[in-house]
């Protein structure tokens, strides 16, 4: 048998089920990875301890004939889900040391179905990032290097620590959240698939809030089947979410087992063709639709021409949003407290001193666009425009069956790079905006190498909660591409 950490979910659940070894070994052996690969930085909280208990927990019930869909798997949790008496810190200075005394529905979810927490992955600082380096607790490395050149480049963010544990082969799967493209985009910098469920698929209860009408709880692995057995066991209607709905789940993992897509029709919006994306990008874009085209499917032009409007519109309300939600770190129930003399300085002071600098400017637009005389000059209208960027989806979805378009318009880059220009940063999303501002499902599949030797990802984009018919394309794409690089060393 192959090293256990370069197995895959699937392998891995079959080689427990046949008793070839035990969640024990297979939670050692990749704690043994965490330890191997720690200057990536990956990780704010590693817990082992725990790991090896779920562990032994989860070979007894294997041994009474209980096992659940993820019986034995060990898991890393994007440091967003509150894990009851783990630490939970959103990669802020603001929530350093504070231990929730309840546990997130998703990784409730996880834990029931026999999975096992190896630890908490870095992120942007309360997932504000494209890049995975304003997380206070410093930056992520992506494991992949450009050939002949050794700068450390980034993982892609929000939720960069996710991604890059699973491409380092720390752990077979992975947790994320993805607000504008924060699971999407380090997926394809990191050469693994991520999945963003439609919004409402996954529960949000227990996860810290940025933008509550964009984030989306989901799922990183190495193939399509492992991110929809993730799914299988994250999502579900909870009562505790208003914004989760109260739909059946249907068989991801039946879907992503199927890759026949024969007849199937894959949408190419043509405003996704922008200037600024890599001549590599674009071609592979093409080379997928052939692969498609290949498999039977056929392919459809569509036009979402509200798109240029997605990402100003993004970067108004996901402000706005999170101007509103972190206004309850202030100091006075929970996390940092810096005294002042009075309250109104105590609040100042614990804000200014626990937030890093890309938090303090989103909510200072936040706050703006949300002002006495601003808000519908920019908020409301943003609500509008996201209105109609729902309708152009409708529309094109009338067309075709799922969309097919780059993941993001650049492979991944230096640690540094772009670092100084926040517009150039946003742009890193132009790709993954739309769907999440229509709360549709994507998912990025690794597809092929640029010239350096990095991985580039497609993205498939379905329509509201037919997840299925998205990763059925999805599969078929994957097994078309065959990507089978690594990281070099990992």
């Amino acid at each position: 048998m192959a090293s256990l950490t370069d197995l895959t979910i699937t392998q891995l659940g079959a080689a427990l089920a046949k008793k070839e070894t035990s969640a024990v070994e297979v939670a050692d052996a990749h704690l043994a990875k965490l330890d191997e690969h720690r200057a990536l930085n990956a990780f704010i909280t590693e817990t082992p301890e725990k790991a090896r208990a779920m562990a032994a927990a989860s070979d007894a019930r294997r041994a009474k004939g209980e096992a659940g869909l993820l019986e034995g798997i060990p898991l890393a949790i994007k440091d967003l889900f509150c894990t009851e008496g783990v630490q939970t810190t959103a990669a802020s200075h603001i929530l350093e040391g504070f231990v929730p005394q309840y546990e997130s529905t998703v990784t409730t979810n996880l834990w029931k179905s026999g999975a096992v927490m190896v630890g908490k992955t870095n992120l942007d600082e309360f997932a504000m990032g494209s890049s995975n380096m304003t997380s206070h607790f410093g930056g992520v490395e992506n494991p992949w290097k450009r050939r002949g050149d050794n700068r450390k480049l980034v993982p892609g963010g929000s939720s960069g620590g996710s991604a890059a544990a699973v491409a380092a082969y720390m752990v077979p799967g992975s947790t994320g959240t993805d607000t504008g493209g924060s699971i999407r985009q380090p997926a394809s910098f990191c050469g693994i698939v991520g999945l963003k469920p439609t919004y409402g698929r996954c529960s949000r209860w227990g996860v810290v809030a940025f933008a509550s009408s964009l984030d989306q709880p989901g799922p990183f692995a190495r193939t399509v089947e492992d991110t929809a057995l993730l799914l299988q066991a994250m999502a579900g209607h909870d009562p505790k979410d208003s914004t989760s709905a109260p739909l059946a789940l249907p068989d991801f993992v039946a879907a992503a087992r199927n890759p026949d897509i024969k007849g199937l029709r894959v949408g190419i919006p043509r405003e996704y063709r922008v200037d600024g994306t890599s001549p590599e990008i674009e071609a592979l874009w093409t080379r997928g639709m052939e692969m498609l085209k290949a498999a039977g499917a056929v392919s459809v032009e569509v036009s979402l021409p509200h798109t240029k409007y997605a990402l100003p519109a993004y970067y108004i309300v996901a402000p706005a949003e999170c101007s509103s939600n972190l206004a309850r770190y202030d100091g006075v129930r929970f996390g940092l407290r810096v005294p002042g003399k009075d309250l109104a300085e105590m609040y100042q002071n614990t804000r200014g001193a626990g937030f890093g600098k890309e938090v303090r400017r989103r909510i200072m637009i936040g706050t703006y666009v949300l002002s006495a005389g601003y808000y519908d000059a920019y908020y409301k209208k943003a609500q509008q425009i996201r209105s109609l960027i729902a309708r152009d989806f409708n529309q094109a979805f009338e067309k075709c069956d799922v969309l097919l378009t780059p993941t993001a318009p650049t492979a991944a880059f230096a640690a540094g790079e772009k670092m100084d220009d926040p517009v150039t940063m946003y742009l890193n999303d132009m790709f993954t905006i739309p769907a999440s501002m229509a709360g549709l499902p994507g998912i990025s599949v690794p597809a092929g190498l640029d010239k350096d030797g990095l991985p580039l990802g497609l993205q498939l984009i379905g329509r509201a909660f037919d997840e299925e018919t998205m990763l059925r394309a999805a599969a078929a794409l994957e097994k078309a591409a065959a990507f089978a690089s690594r990281p070099a060393g990992y």
